[in-house]
């Protein structure tokens, strides 16, 4: 009946894919899969210090642009589960160590409150609350902290280079009343949307990393010991990252998943 009922919506008001434009079906099988085509390690260069580990599902690029876009800027909220799919296996692949205790607390990068009143919702924090629901289904203890808030305004980002949006966002973030005693309660995985320059993430690390102790335990114990020994590389052992804190994203340049290639 569900498939019966979609194509006699289908013919009244037309639909297209959120992706590639196919019509008559609001995402197609092929872009869905698209967007979670494998998480894997990105770096954006030159990267900006205090950037934690980053992993990203799929490179910002064709179908996955193009989703990305319809949800945040055209309201097609109907596809935030699939990228809030993409968000966990994101997440998952970058988590940690497997004997790390503790619920994952996803923290989303804020957006303005300027961009969320023009657009309606707060994308990144909608997807971040399907990827947490997401982990779950899967067993693995997750939920959403949004303790990240803006202290002074930024200017719009786009057009700004690398270290124009470094400076643009130095500061800009702080961590809610309360927020260090509930970053303690987990492994932080800061989320967003996109990775471009990772000015963002960046400046959303210094703030946690400001109030709270991120990480702690034997894992990244581990992890400083590793690197500091030279056993672990940029992809196993977190360099730059000793404290544990690690990001994920649905989607990251494709230079970035170039660079990190080599």
């Amino acid at each position: 009946m569900r498939g019966w009922w979609q194509e006699i919506v289908g013919l009244v008001l037309p639909v297209a894919c959120a992706g590639c434009g196919r019509l008559r079906t609001e995402l197609c099988e092929e872009c869905a899969a698209g967007v979670a085509a494998g998480p894997r390690r990105v770096r954006p260069a030159p990267e900006p210090a205090g950037l934690p580990v980053v992993h990203a599902a799929a490179p910002y690029e064709n179908a996955v642009r193009a989703m990305l876009l319809a949800h945040k800027e055209r309201g097609a909220l109907g596809l935030a589960g699939v990228l809030g799919g993409a968000l966990a296996a994101a997440v998952r692949a970058g988590a940690g160590y497997p004997g790390e205790r503790g619920p994952l607390l996803l923290v989303p990068v804020p957006s303005t409150r300027r961009a969320t009143a023009g657009r309606g919702h707060d994308p990144v924090r909608r997807i971040a609350a399907a990827a947490a629901a997401e982990l779950r289904r899967g067993g693995t203890s997750a939920r959403v902290l949004a303790v990240l808030g803006q202290r002074r305004a930024v200017a719009d980002q786009a057009g700004l280079g690398a270290r124009e949006r470094q400076v643009n966002l130095a500061g800009a973030l702080v961590v809610a009343d309360g927020g260090r005693r509930l970053l303690g309660g987990g492994r932080v995985v800061l989320v967003d949307d996109l990775l471009t320059t990772g000015a963002s993430l960046a400046e959303a690390a210094r703030a946690v990393r400001e109030v709270a102790e991120v990480g702690a335990g034997p894992a990244a114990a581990r992890a400083s010991s590793d690197t500091s020994a030279g056993t672990g590389g940029a992809d196993d052992a977190g360099e730059g990252a000793p404290d544990g804190l690690r990001a994920a994203v649905v989607a990251a340049s494709p230079s970035a998943f170039e660079i990190n290639r080599n």
